[in-house]
């Protein structure tokens, strides 16, 4: 077992930097080398995070790792234009801010959640082993590089000519998306924080539209970037679109829909008002027209 752990883990750095060596960096005085430095940044810090994280025994450090690592790879594509004397265009200033924004905001609360509510099932098990504990962090690697890829070519593709209409519409998807997830943390969070709500399900607010709709709107968002991103990638840097279409696989069917599901039917599977939101609110896509009861 703790071989195919090992393995997984390595495989996660060794995607990381196939892709990353493929990606063209065209950009006059920028290094070709950034995106495999920028793989480096982001599996070191969850390394360095993971040691303490595992004498611990603690989950309490991994989802502000990932945000660690997403504002590193955000300034250190700033630093490089900077240290280079190359003005960042407008486009890539915008993008570099709304992923700060969105890294900020998630990894804060996320942080914030798990001080409050102290552990997250998907690590019980999971801490008790080095190897299967590593695994879970060198994902989160991979995550985060894949998650970025397609923002940060497009930010160091560094495109002057902005085209309106995909920036317009990437900006308002991303916008859509935001506030979305937003709302559905915030209401989960409060939901959560009362004491008569103990070992109840959300079915109130966003989350009587949609199971999911924090996920919903974070996967919005990525999509509002990728489109923005249509008007500047080239030859093989369309690849970078698979950001999107990660971020929907891994949250739909790698370790967020289907972990939940599987807690919540230990949890409330004989409960009929949950088997009744269960089969009546749609998974994902909020259905904002749909009659609450």
């Amino acid at each position: 077992m703790n071989k195919i752990e090992l393995i997984i883990s390595v495989l996660c750095l060794l995607i990381c930097l196939s892709i990353a060596s493929i990606i063209p960096v065209n950009t006059n005085g920028i290094d070709r080398n950034i995106l495999i430095n920028i793989v480096g940044i982001v599996f070191i810090i969850h390394l360095i995070l993971f040691i303490p994280s595992y004498i611990l025994k603690t989950e309490k450090y991994f989802d502000i790792t990932g945000t660690i690592a997403y504002l590193s790879i955000i300034l250190f594509i700033n630093y490089e234009f900077h240290s280079n004397n190359i003005e960042l265009s407008f486009q890539s200033k915008l993008v570099s801010t709304i992923v700060l924004i969105w890294a900020l905001r998630l990894g804060l609360f996320l942080y914030f959640r798990i001080l409050k509510f102290k552990n997250d099932v998907r690590f019980d098990e999971a801490k008790k082993s080095f190897f299967k504990y590593l695994r879970f962090w060198m994902i989160s690697s991979l995550w985060v590089f894949l998650t970025t890829l397609n923002a940060t070519t497009l930010i160091i593709n560094n495109q002057k000519q902005i085209n309106i209409t995909l920036l317009t519409t990437g900006i308002i998807l991303w916008l859509v998306g935001f506030i979305i997830e937003f709302i559905a943390d915030y209401q989960k969070f409060k939901f959560k924080n009362k004491e008569s709500n103990k070992n109840k399900f959300i079915e109130t607010g966003i989350w009587s539209y949609s199971q999911h709709p924090n996920y919903f709107g974070e996967i919005t968002m990525w999509i509002g970037i990728s489109i923005i991103s249509l008007g500047s990638l080239f030859k093989i840097q369309f690849f970078t679109l698979v950001s999107p279409l990660f971020v929907y696989l891994l949250l739909t069917k790698v370790s967020g829909i289907n972990l939940l599901e599987e807690n919540a039917k230990v949890k409330w599977g004989q409960d009929k008002d949950y088997i009744n939101y269960f089969n009546n609110t749609p998974k994902l896509i909020p259905n904002f027209f749909k009659k609450r009861a």
